[in-house]
């Protein structure tokens, strides 16, 4: 199952989307849930869904690019192993972004890759759902489901108000899947973006 996304696609249609057996972990792993405040392993309600860990690198960077593949921007990703390992398993101070994973017969097959927002609306915390995605032969076995039900499980145990996350309008498989879940289409909303030489220029780049 196709997931959503932040980046729009090259005609810029994307909707915002809004709904109100584990590995031993290393070291790195445990230095993460104790600093984000959560045990990791007792928001998982389907045995097949756990946090990821450095291993888990490699295919998390596959799975993106399967992704990128699928929203039709294949050369896309820009983003490398170093990259992922340095915002899901620092070496000093907090993760700033997370990913959950899901397993079968020992291959990873699909991943949620997280981080948190904040409303002034509401004063509270919240989860970005960056990237969700199953790989195509796994799609229809509840692991889509089972990975927003897990966030949504840590969105309850923490207090967190929203979980929300991008969908290009022409994906209708997956605007079917959500809206199946009660997550609300937020119409009312533009997005903009700045990037490349107008991020420079903005910026004071000379």
């Amino acid at each position: 199952m196709p997931g959503g996304r932040r980046d729009a696609g090259r005609d810029g249609t994307t909707k915002q989307w809004q709904a109100s057996a584990q590995r031993n972990p290393s070291s790195r792993e445990c230095r993460r849930a104790d600093a984000d405040g959560l045990n990791t392993m007792t928001a998982m309600t389907d045995p097949r869904i756990r946090m990821a860990s450095p291993a888990d690198l490699p295919d998390i960077l596959r799975l993106v690019h399967d992704l990128a593949e699928y929203e039709r921007e294949p050369d896309a990703v820009e983003a490398t192993e170093n990259d992922f390992a340095r915002v899901l398993f620092p070496d000093h101070g907090h993760p700033g972004t997370f990913c959950h994973v899901a397993e079968v017969d020992g291959k990873v097959v699909a991943i949620a890759l997280w981080y948190l927002n904040f409303s002034t609306w509401t004063g509270q915390q919240g989860i970005w759902l960056e990237d969700l995605f199953v790989e195509p032969k796994h799609r229809g076995s509840g692991l889509g489901k089972e990975l927003l039900i897990t966030l949504a499980n840590v969105c309850v145990d923490r207090g967190y108000r929203r979980l929300e996350w991008w969908v290009l309008n022409w994906n209708e498989p997956s605007i079917a899947f959500y809206e199946s879940l009660g997550a609300k289409a937020q119409d009312e909303w533009t997005v903009y973006r700045v990037d490349g030489d107008e991020l420079a220029t903005l910026g004071g780049a000379e």
